[in-house]
């Protein structure tokens, strides 16, 4: 396989500076000799430009640096775009969870994907439900067709970029109660970490997959770190208590492997800042070399 990387060393969408330096973060910890150990070809494409946000003017308190968010994320689009037609694996390394808006328009111009949101957030809020304003909890309502209009069509393409029926969520358990509704009315399927607890990850990662590659012609895997509980993951823009597990973590990613449909990936949301001796960075590389094939035996 051969995988691209591509850095969004981007902390617009978000309300705490620090994950810009993610892509760094994740680099460091030894990404791109994991996945040459596994057999896979790397190209590291560098990072998309992103102006520092000093020079950046927030105008709208609803839609936060949305200017300065709009150009990064439509020029990721067109590398992932270029990427999935090329043949290869899209990696894109966060930054924060706004780069998803234009990781996943740039791979649905592509070809029909479904898509695993793996979060602690749902990340669909709108400007009208959203308490903060930051678009990193705005992404995916976006890519389902809810939203600012800059952002659901982003670069002109389609709306939706991904079919809110083709759209699993797991991990979630801290949601917006405006976010709540829009969920419900869009009928995106959520697995929180409540129904992890009762039926097991091995049970809801089965049925996640099955809604997303019904249909569809691939799988693209979103995996913010903060899905993870702190305890393995410290470093993030968002922590919050009671996630996946350390093993939990990995089966969803390796069992997203060995469904063979997997397409691109985001890893987001690691923040350098607040980790405990890279610890969160060195966690995104064994979840991509899980999900790109990496197995105990």
């Amino acid at each position: 396989m051969q995988v691209d990387l591509i850095g969004v060393p981007m902390d617009y969408g978000a309300g705490r500076r620090g994950v810009d330096m993610g892509p760094s973060a994740i680099r460091y910890a030894g990404l791109k000799p994991a996945l040459q150990q596994i057999g896979c070809q790397v190209s590291d494409w560098g990072n998309v430009d992103v102006p520092v946000v000093e020079a950046c003017e927030s105008c709208d308190p609803q839609l936060r640096f949305i200017e300065a968010i709009l150009p990064v994320t439509a020029r990721l689009a067109e590398l992932v775009e270029r990427s999935l037609a090329a043949g290869h694996f899209p990696l894109t390394l966060g930054g924060d969870h706004s780069l998803a808006l234009g990781s996943l328009h740039g791979a649905a111009r592509q070809r029909g994907l479904g898509l695993v949101w793996v979060d602690a957030h749902a990340d669909f809020n709108t400007p009208e439900t959203s308490p903060s304003g930051n678009i990193h909890g705005m992404p995916l309502a976006a890519l389902a067709g809810l939203g600012d209009q800059r952002l659901v069509n982003l670069g002109g393409g389609t709306a939706p970029a991904i079919n809110p029926a083709h759209i699993a969520i797991i991990g979630a358990r801290d949601l917006d109660p405006g976010e709540r509704d829009n969920l419900r009315r869009a009928g995106v399927a959520v697995f929180s970490m409540d129904q992890i607890d009762r039926d097991g990850l091995y049970a809801i990662a089965r049925k996640a997959i099955e809604t997303v590659s019904r249909g569809t012609q691939g799988i693209y895997l979103s995996l913010d770190l903060d899905a993870v509980d702190p305890l393995y993951a410290p470093g993030v823009g968002t922590p919050v208590p009671g996630g996946l597990t350390y093993r939990e973590a990995h089966l969803l990613c390796e069992m997203l492997s060995e469904t063979g449909l997997l397409a691109g990936m985001d890893l987001v949301e690691v923040n350098p800042i607040l980790d405990e001796r890279n610890k969160t960075g060195a966690m995104a590389v064994e979840l991509a070399v899980s999900a790109l094939g990496k197995r105990v035996y």
